[in-house]
């Protein structure tokens, strides 16, 4: 992996911040598409692995993948510059779009919305056949994407990921050995600090948990809101969704933002493209801390992000060791398979479930799809696609 300019990543990360709708499962396909098939920054086989290690790890996976991207890429300000990028649209759009939220329900939004649901289909479908053809390529591996698959759906919790992961590994060192041997072995992750910095890394992490879990909550203070957002990052698996119930807990169960006003900030995440994370910035900005909406909002959003950054990086050599260990490609190569299955899972719901609604919405992401794979056009062109056609369906009743 050849070095980039933070510059240069900060640019990628900031139109795919303008133009990744559909949430994080989408997200991974515009990643994918973007730095695997367009740019090479990363081939498929590094590309599950990080996938692998974000899915692990509690926080939000797609911010949690970008920031790796730029990390391995172009060293600390190149993880910084794919954070600012990827989340700086999104964090803006939700203070000025939560307002414009309660439209959302109905009527034009709620048409433009939908669309946005067709667009999420589309992309991760595009990206599911992708990633198959390269990580699933026999009956064996294809039988543990298929059982992954299952796993997930049938538990239908976030932990379930981490058991599909975590079989997929057993599988594959029993059943890819051969697979594994055939091919030559891949190089690791290209990690530029040690242990030392990882084990540093990591107690950082643990002092803030500890201290946000001990942070009184009496009042909406900038310390216990910054403490009530930390412990979501930290402790979230699952993405953006899953995050909400522990938000509305923290911050409405005590009467701190009406439920009214977290919902309209929640409806307005599912209509901005980037890292639903960022409805931290939406969230501080209304939460009554007695500081300027700006310092609060910009607090909220590194508090609930900074968490999984922290464990990510102190995981990335961790990894590059064990991949390093004899034995350990058959094991990836199943982990690689249970990703697979992972996506597959999340195609199934809720991109598919959630997006797709009548006989009409099937035919708009038939076209989209073959917008990506035939004429191999930009997401922004998919983008206005679904919307379009959500918009004009809308007003042909």
């Amino acid at each position: 992996m050849e070095p980039t300019s933070a510059l240069a990543v900060f640019r990628v990360f900031l139109r795919l911040g303008l133009v990744s709708f559909g949430g994080p499962i989408a997200h991974l396909g515009y990643f994918r598409e973007e730095f695997v098939v367009r740019r090479r920054w990363l081939d498929d086989a590094r590309y599950a692995q990080l996938l692998a290690i974000c899915q692990f790890l509690p926080g939000p996976a797609s911010s949690q993948m970008g920031f790796a991207i730029g990390l391995l890429r172009a060293g600390w300000r190149g993880a910084l510059a794919a954070f600012v990028g990827f989340t700086l649209p999104s964090a803006l759009l939700m203070v000025g779009f939560a307002s414009m939220s309660a439209q959302l329900d109905r009527g034009f939004g709620a048409a433009v919305v939908h669309g946005l649901k067709l667009v999420a289909v589309a992309v991760v479908a595009h990206g599911l056949l992708g990633m198959a053809r390269q990580m699933t390529p026999d009956v064996r591996r294809l039988a543990i994407a298929a059982l992954a698959c299952a796993i997930v759906i049938w538990l239908g919790t976030a932990w379930a990921q981490l058991v599909a992961i975590a079989i997929g590994a057993m599988l594959g060192a029993v059943l890819c050995r051969r697979v594994a041997s055939k091919s030559s072995s891949q190089d690791p992750l290209p990690v530029t600090y040690g242990r030392g910095v990882a084990t540093a890394l990591l107690m950082v992490f643990a002092c803030g948990l500890i201290a946000a879990l001990a942070w009184p909550s009496h009042g909406p203070t900038l310390g216990a809101m910054t403490a009530a957002f930390y412990r979501a990052g930290a402790l979230v698996f699952g993405g953006g969704h899953v995050v909400l119930p522990l938000l509305q807990e923290a911050l409405v169960d005590p009467g701190w933002i009406a439920p009214e006003r977290f919902l309209a900030g929640y409806g307005a995440a599912q209509a901005v493209p980037g890292p639903m994370f960022s409805i931290a910035a939406y969230l501080g900005a209304i939460a009554p801390t007695g500081w300027p909406p700006a310092v609060s909002a910009l607090v909220a959003l590194l508090a609930i992000f900074v968490p999984g950054f922290l464990l990510l990086a102190a995981t990335l050599p961790v990894w590059q060791r064990v991949q390093a260990m004899r034995g350990a490609a058959p094991m990836l190569a199943g982990v690689n398979a249970a990703v697979v299955g992972l996506l597959a899972a999340a195609f199934h719901d809720p991109v598919w479930a959630q997006g797709i609604a009548s006989g009409r919405d099937v035919l708009v992401v038939l076209v989209a799809f073959a917008l990506l794979v035939r004429l191999r056009v930009g997401a922004l062109w998919v983008v206005a696609w679904c919307v379009a056609a959500s918009v004009a369906m809308y007003l042909m009743g």
